[in-house]
């Protein structure tokens, strides 16, 4: 593992670096991962570092590169965005970058580590994400993890042809301790 961060099972987070520029920005210009973003437009070389060396530096981003432990192999990235101390909120984002991970349950993991930070490590007490209706394979993971639907941005999304609505959920950082409490009691 290099540089690890955050450690799961299957997975752990590094930081992202210069150099990883080359493997994120053919992820973001993918028209099968591009559809789950916001981002549409295409991305170069330039504007991937760019991005990088921006948000290595605002403490508002903690973003980090999602390693496959398996082989040591990046397969995306993902994090906390508007981070807002004062209020102790921020913005939950994640991009598996490489398909052949796809459906595995890794970006689960990761998700569920990042939320752990947020809520553990950043003290946040509320985060919030964004998550257009036609992703059901990440609805689906954030309504196990604990994520709760509040509200719907209608017609908020144009892809392949459409308007789609964008979801709106959250968590609380009292509902991520009752989920762990749970989870870690004995069955009977």
């Amino acid at each position: 593992m290099k540089n690890p961060y955050l450690i799961g099972e299957r997975v752990y987070f590094r930081p992202v670096e210069g150099e990883d520029a080359a493997t994120i920005q053919p992820w973001l210009n993918d028209p099968e991962v591009r559809q789950y973003m916001r981002r549409w437009q295409p991305l170069n070389m330039k504007a991937e570092i760019e991005w990088i060396e921006k948000f290595s530096s605002d403490p508002a981003v903690l973003v980090g590169m999602i390693v496959r432990k398996e082989g040591d192999l990046p397969i995306g990235v993902g994090g906390l965005h508007n981070v807002d101390q004062r209020n102790r909120r921020g913005e939950f984002g994640i991009t598996i970058g490489d398909k052949s991970c796809w459906g595995q349950g890794l970006g689960t993991e990761a998700t569920k580590l990042a939320i752990e930070y947020g809520f553990l490590i950043a003290n946040l007490h509320r985060i919030v994400l964004h998550v257009y209706e036609y992703n059901t394979r990440a609805i689906r993971c954030y309504e196990k993890i604990g994520f709760i639907r509040e509200g719907v941005l209608r017609q908020d999304q144009f892809h392949n042809g459409r308007y789609w609505d964008t979801i709106v959920m959250s968590m609380l950082r009292g509902e991520w301790d009752s989920r762990q409490a749970e989870t870690s009691r004995p069955k009977s």
